[in-house]
């Protein structure tokens, strides 16, 4: 979805303090749909990180909102990791995290290693009327977030460069076992499908349209030089 793109610049470049340079590389990307989003779940493999790390390089999956509001949980590579989430050398930083009013909100921040299970799961909370957010390592929910962002339109991943980042390579990664749920049967909203040096095993739905799958998203290596 093009408007998440463009949301997801806004989004990671705010809790960077001055960056000079953002790019975007490859991506998946669905929407808007007719319904709206009530469920999404996605684990991301973690590749390695760029060697030598460099501020700042995210990876993200994430949902844009009738509210102007960008849900995404990130995975960060940074120049220090340690001072950002006490991890070590060429591992990531990764939390939930939503960009609200120009304001990123932010769960706890916890280091992930390469080829750790990253599983990203956004889900509507009728009781609250908030999207609850989590992110778990393995298994494991390390972070969490809790939101008032209206509905959500669209889906989709992001390779995202800043500063410094923005030379260099991203090594190729995976999503895998996508579902997203959505409160009525829209069945638009696979031909909304955008593919940017990306690949996937196919967007499927067994519920004529209420119920999204994909097994594998395939993102592409891509080498920034902005």
């Amino acid at each position: 979805m093009r408007n998440l793109v463009a949301l997801g610049l806004v989004a990671f470049a705010s809790i960077a303090h001055a960056q000079s340079k953002v790019g975007f590389g490859p991506y998946f990307s669905l929407g808007p749909t007719k319904s709206w989003i009530r469920e999404s779940t996605t684990t991301l493999v973690l590749p390695p990180a760029p060697s030598p790390q460099k501020d700042r390089l995210a990876l993200w999956a994430g949902m844009g909102t009738s509210a102007g509001d960008l849900i995404q949980a990130l995975a960060v590579s940074f120049l220090s990791p340690a001072a950002n989430c006490g991890a070590k050398t060429g591992q990531w930083c990764t939390w939930a995290s939503t960009l609200q009013e120009g304001e990123q909100l932010g769960g706890k921040q916890v280091p992930a290693s390469a080829g750790s299970l990253l599983t990203l799961h956004y889900k509507y909370n009728d009781s609250t009327a908030k999207y609850d957010q989590t992110v778990a390592i393995n298994g494991t929910v390390v972070s969490s977030l809790s939101t008032t962002s209206g509905h959500a339109q669209g889906w989709g991943t992001a390779v995202e460069c800043q500063d410094n980042a923005c030379k260099g390579t991203v090594v190729a990664h995976q999503y895998l076992s996508t579902t997203i749920i959505l409160d009525a049967a829209d069945l638009t909203f696979g031909p909304t499908l955008a593919l940017n040096e990306a690949t996937s095993s196919g967007l499927t739905t067994g519920d004529n349209g209420k119920t999204w799958t994909v097994a594998t998203i395939n993102i592409g290596a891509h080498t920034f030089n902005l």
